[in-house]
């Protein structure tokens, strides 16, 4: 099986004896060895929905790497996470998802107001199975859990990926200090209920809910 591991913070190092994984198209910076690279354009084993969200036009491009010896990946010199999947599932924005041993499998869930807050339209995407996925983040990433009675409240915007059994729902950060102008600027969150760990860059993207 492909092994994941890093090469520094930044750079991802993949080594196959043979296997194969699936990456971001135009994410391999370096290899060594032989590697054959195809670009997936769409249908099978759930791939469509990693690669069109039909609803909001938005495309992500992904490519299958095999070969023998070790292929280097990044993007932007952006941070890298490993999350090691045991039958659980990842809920990952498209944006951060850099590269998935190809025994998992994905797919797209629908968000609705919770994704179109974090500037990401309608669909998030989900990752199954058992195996390695390679998340990035805009800063080094913090993992916080989450417990029963215990909710998280996350700006939209700074929201990457999380697991476990976890309800998300949009909730307003507007008090009666916002009402007269005195308010904090939050205006959204996403709050997570359950039991679960929630991936959180210190980078806040552009959203509909806040001044980031």
């Amino acid at each position: 099986m492909a092994q994941f591991r890093l090469q520094g913070s930044k750079v991802l190092a993949v080594d196959l004896a043979g296997d194969t994984v699936k990456a971001r198209n135009g994410s391999m910076v370096a290899y060594t060895g032989q590697m054959g690279f195809k670009k997936l354009s769409g249908g099978g084993d759930g791939l469509r929905g990693m690669v069109t969200r039909r609803l909001t036009g938005e495309r992500m491009e992904v490519m299958e790497v095999k070969g023998q010896g070790t292929c280097f990946f990044a993007d932007q010199a952006t941070e890298i996470n490993l999350v090691r999947l045991n039958g659980e599932t990842l809920f990952v924005e498209s944006d951060n998802l850099l590269c998935t041993e190809a025994t998992l499998r994905t797919g797209t869930s629908f968000t609705g107001l919770n994704g179109m807050a974090s500037g990401n339209g309608l669909f998030t995407t989900k990752v199954e199975g058992q195996g390695w996925a390679a998340v990035t983040s805009r800063g080094p990433a913090v993992i916080l859990r989450v417990a029963q009675g215990l909710p998280l409240r996350v700006d939209p915007g700074a929201y990457v990926a999380h697991t476990g059994n976890l309800n998300r729902a949009l909730k307003s950060g507007a008090g009666w200090t916002t009402l007269i102008g005195e308010g904090g600027g939050e205006a959204m969150q996403v709050e997570f209920t359950g039991e679960g760990l929630v991936y959180v860059q210190p980078s806040e993207r552009l959203t509909f809910g806040g001044d980031a």
